[in-house]
């Protein structure tokens, strides 16, 4: 089967097979991406948990959506939060997990720690999505074909490898700099997390998706922890005059998640010649996203940051 609608015809939500019966777990779920992600996963019949750090927004996007979306309470900047979350899921959800969308983060903001000391960005891009992937592994590799979905950035081609010498940057710390950095090892995180999937064995399929240059809220936060009131009206200008919509920032999610055929380690983004909008389709990545040296250490250097270890 290919991993499209058909020859030459846009892939949409339409495209979306029925879900009946399928659970998906969307992180950061509460509004822009994560949120048409949930949306229409849930519209094509999912049940769908939104992930979420905070419940009151969790509760009211849950609502808006319907029957179908539940929020449930995760802080992917602590690992007791993590763990937490984990348990309740698996606990209420004995019969597996069919999609784990990683799609919450954060980005270019000024440094700072979470409760663990982790440098934030990598915490919750990274990290947390690394904890959380494993400790619901169990629950994947019970569902044949499920999968697993990393959203990660054209920013990604920032970093031209991972600083191993100070991932946290306590020596030397820029915002972009953080982020490209995250973004890498969401895709190094996938390659690796795909190897060891195919060498067990297993059907479950890890992939890779970016949106592009969509309109969310994620662009004006940093500018807001600054306090620069001028750079966050930059940002809302421009995304209301040239990025393209959330729902359409969502496509290459909701392909990647449900698009029959498509091969594990995958990385999906948009069409067009610089991959900053249109409709979903396979795309390539950096030369540092596909080292699998650098995937296997940050892999090891991941277990032991986090404490999780994968039954793979």
């Amino acid at each position: 089967m290919n991993a499209s609608s058909a020859p030459g015809t846009p892939w949409t939500e339409a495209n979306l097979p029925q879900l009946a019966g399928r659970r998906v777990i969307v992180t950061g779920a509460n509004s822009g991406l994560g949120f048409e992600t949930a949306k229409a996963l849930a519209g094509a019949g999912a049940e769908v948990t939104l992930a979420v750090r905070d419940m009151t927004k969790g509760e009211h996007a849950a609502a808006a959506i319907g029957p179908r979306a539940t929020a449930m309470r995760l802080d992917l900047a602590e690992l007791a939060s993590v763990h937490e979350f984990a348990q309740k899921w698996s606990t209420a959800n004995p019969e597996g997990l069919d999609i784990l969308i990683n799609n919450a983060g954060i980005m270019a903001i000024p440094r700072t720690e979470t409760p663990d000391g982790f440098e934030a960005q990598l915490a919750t891009n990274h990290l947390g999505h690394f904890a959380l992937t494993g400790l619901l592994i169990p629950a994947l590799v019970a569902i044949p074909h499920s999968r697993i979905v990393t959203v990660s950035s054209l920013a990604h081609k920032m970093a031209r490898k991972m600083n191993f010498d100070d991932l946290m940057g306590t020596k030397k710390y820029s915002a972009w700099g953080a982020y490209g950095q995250s973004k890498l090892a969401n895709l190094l995180f996938t390659a690796e997390l795909q190897r060891r999937l195919t060498t067990d064995g297993y059907s479950t399929i890890a992939v890779a998706a970016h949106p592009g240059f969509s309109a969310t809220n994620l662009q004006g936060v940093a500018a807001k922890m600054r306090g620069n009131h001028r750079e966050f009206q930059i940002t809302e200008f421009v995304n209301r005059r040239i990025a393209q919509s959330a729902q359409m920032g969502a496509l290459p999610t909701l392909f990647a998640a449900t698009a029959p055929g498509i091969p594990g380690d995958s990385y999906v983004g948009p069409s067009d010649k610089w991959e900053t909008r249109g409709y979903p389709k396979l795309v390539g990545r950096s030369a540092s996203a596909q080292d699998m040296a650098q995937a296997r250490r940050l892999w090891d250097v991941s277990q032991q940051l986090t404490g999780v270890t994968y039954p793979l």
